[in-house]
């Protein structure tokens, strides 16, 4: 069964008004495939019966379960690792100047894989028993985020954690599935996650914060947003502070007073 124009039309419309998320005339099977999947849960025969669900959905639920299949989270253990590696020599400096208290934000956490390799690295980093580490996990998709709590990887997963950070920081469990890797309690306590959208400003949080973490997510949105994500970042990041986008993203375009360290690693001037 094939999505008339008009429906496909009105849903790419809600889907970019409500996330941000651009998806172009390219991307209908995309959107079959992903709407199909709430179809079926739902009990529903055709496309145009499920966008006038989505209307008539006064709760607001379907529109999260909708942004929750349709959300891209690509994400692992270790993605673009140079910028752990970074992440571990800029802790240490500033352990060494004194500091004992840090604030990290990951903007896209998705399942969780970017916050806690962000966790471990601040464990392996910081030498000092006594301080104060929170790291913030946010996305889009409720789905994802319970992932995140749960904390609980399949074996295939966990292949990029590097051996001794495997034995060290997961709590291996066997069953008749086959293995799977828990993440400690020492890391999980570290941890607060919440639901999200990047498209809705100004953030709740307070700030100021000395890394945030923004990757592979700015892809999906316009120049418009784009910029109105980073001015809140910006506002976020105490001076001094770092901002770490994906590999295939920079600020080129972008109004913007941070300062490029590295491709795709800036930095709030002083």
């Amino acid at each position: 069964m094939m999505m008339d124009v008009r429906t496909f039309n009105k849903l790419r419309t809600i889907i970019k008004e409500q996330s941000g998320i651009e998806l172009n005339q390219n991307k209908e099977a995309l959107m079959m495939g992903r709407v199909g999947k709430r179809m079926r849960k739902l009990g529903l025969p055709d496309y145009k019966d499920y966008l006038k669900f989505l209307l008539e959905d006064e709760s607001g639920q379907e529109m999260i379960q909708l942004l929750d299949v349709i959300s891209t989270n690509v994400t692992s253990f270790y993605r673009e690792a140079v910028h752990f590696e970074f992440l571990k020599n800029l802790l240490r400096s500033w352990e060494d100047e004194g500091q004992s208290k840090y604030r990290i934000w990951c903007a896209a956490a998705s399942s969780g894989e970017e916050p806690y390799t962000i966790a471990i690295t601040v464990e392996e980093a910081l030498r000092a028993k006594h301080r104060d580490v929170k790291i913030l996990g946010t996305d889009i998709s409720t789905v994802v985020l319970e992932k995140c709590v749960t904390a609980t990887y399949e074996e295939r997963k966990v292949e990029p954690v590097p051996r001794p950070m495997l034995s060290k920081y997961f709590i291996r469990h066997r069953d008749e599935n086959g293995d799977s890797y828990e993440v400690v309690p020492e890391l999980r306590s570290m941890m607060l996650f919440k639901r999200l959208n990047l498209t809705v400003q100004p953030y709740p949080m307070k700030g100021p914060l000395d890394i945030i973490f923004c990757r592979n997510v700015m892809i999906y949105f316009n120049n418009e947003t784009r910029q109105k994500i980073i001015n809140e970042m910006y506002r976020l990041i105490k001076p001094g502070g770092y901002l770490f986008v994906g590999h295939s993203e920079s600020l080129t375009g972008l109004d913007t007073r941070f300062r490029i360290i590295k491709p795709s690693i800036y930095q709030r001037p002083d």
